[in-house]
C-alpha cells in the first residue's frame, strides 16, 4: 500500500482509539506530517538505534537523512529518467534537460501526474540556478514560469500515477523516456533485459523508512525499538541492496553493499548514492513541499485541465 493511505489509515486509527500497528513503513515527507500531528513517536537514534561497527552514533551514521525525530531513514531512492536505447539515434541523452528538447529527441515521456519534481526541472531547464530552484518556485511567477517550460512539452507527454507505469511504458517502446523510480529502471534494464537506459542528471532523492505510532503500551513499544533496532543496523540496511538497487542509508552501510541476490552482479554502481551516479542531484524539500503543495497541486492541476 501507498505511504499516503498508510497515513490515512493510522489518523483514523488514532481517531478511533485503536492504533493496531506497531511499526509503520513510510516516506519521509509523510513521516514528518505524522510528527507534527503527534502521531509518531519521537525517537532518539543514539540511545535507541544501533552505533555503526566503529562506534560512531547512529545519528553521526544517518547524517542528515533524519530528516524528522519521528523517522528511521532505511533506503534512499530516487526518482530519474530511462530511455530507450533504440529509440534515440548515435547521441543519447546525458542531462535531464533533453527531456524538453523534443527536436532533438522526437517522442512521448512520462511524467508523474503531479507538480513534485517536474516543477524543479522545469525550472532547472528554464535557466534557475539549482540552489534557487525553491525560492523562485516559492513565487507565483516561479509557478508560473515552470508551467510554461512544461507546456513546450504538454502534448507529447503520457502522465503516469502508478510506479509501474514508466517501465512498461518503456518496454512497449510507447515512451522514448520517461520518469520513475531507479530501483524500477534497474529491474527493466537488469532483470528483464530492455533496451533501456539510466539517466542520472538531476536525480531527485528521496527517503524511506520507519515510524512508530505514537501512544503504543511500554510492551509493544520496546517490541517496536527492539525490531527497529534490528532491522536498521549497518548490515541489514547493507543487505536490503541485494535484492533491489536502493541505496542504505547509513554511510556505514556502503563499503558493504554486495552482489544481488539472483543475478549476482555488483549493486554499488547501481545505487543512486553511488559518487558516479550523484555527481548532479537534487534531495527532495520536505519543508518546501509541506507548505507549498496544496496551493501548488490545485495550480498544476488547473493546468492539467487546460
Amino acid at each position: 500500500e501507498s505511504s499516503a493511505e498508510a497515513v490515512a489509515k493510522l489518523r483514523a486509527m488514532a481517531e478511533a482509539g485503536n492504533v493496531t500497528w506497531d511499526v509503520v513503513d513510510v516516506v519521509a515527507a509523510d513521516a514528518i506530517r505524522l510528527c507534527d500531528e503527534g502521531l509518531a513517536m519521537e525517537v532518539d537514534a543514539d540511545s535507541q538505534l544501533a552505533p555503526a561497527p566503529d562506534g560512531t552514533p547512529a545519528s553521526e551514521d544517518f547524517g542528515d537523512l533524519l530528516v524528522s525525530s519521528c523517522f528511521i531513514p532505511q533506503i534512499v531512492y530516487s526518482t530519474t529518467f530511462g530511455y530507450r536505447t533504440d529509440m534515440v539515434g548515435d547521441t543519447p541523452p546525458s542531462t535531464v534537460c533533453d527531456v524538453f528538447d523534443t527536436a532533438k529527441y522526437p517522442g512521448k515521456r512520462s511524467l508523474e501526474k503531479r507538480p513534485i519534481n517536474n516543477m524543479e526541472w522545469a525550472l532547472y531547464c528554464d535557466g534557475v540556478a539549482k540552489d534557487e530552484i525553491y525560492d523562485v518556485l516559492a513565487t507565483e511567477a516561479g509557478q508560473d514560469q515552470a508551467l510554461a517550460k512544461l507546456d513546450t512539452i504538454k502534448d507529447d507527454v503520457i502522465w503516469w500515477s502508478a510506479g509501474a507505469d514508466t517501465p512498461q511504458l518503456l518496454a512497449d517502446g510507447e515512451v522514448v523516456m520517461g520518469s520513475t523510480y531507479n530501483g524500477r529502471l534497474f529491474s527493466v534494464i537488469e532483470e528483464q533485459k530492455q533496451p533501456v537506459a539510466m539517466m542520472w542528471d538531476m536525480q531527485v532523492f528521496d527517503l524511506d523508512g520507519w515510524i512508530v505510532p505514537a501512544g503504543l503500551s511500554d510492551e509493544r513499544k520496546a517490541a517496536a525499538m527492539d525490531f527497529l533496532y534490528f532491522a536498521t543496523d549497518t548490515q541489514r540496511l547493507a543487505d536490503q541492496a541485494k535484492y533491489i538497487s536502493y541505496g542504505p542509508a547509513r554511510k556505514s552501510s556502503a563499503p558493504l553493499v554486495g552482489k544481488h541476490a539472483d543475478l549476482g552482479i555488483d549493486m554499488a554502481p547501481h545505487m543512486p548514492t553511488d559518487p558516479e551516479n550523484a555527481k548532479n542531484t537534487l534531495l527532495y524539500n520536505y519543508e518546501f513541499w509541506a507548505d507549498y503543495r496544496d496551493d501548488i497541486d490545485a495550480k498544476f492541476q488547473a493546468w492539467l485541465a487546460q
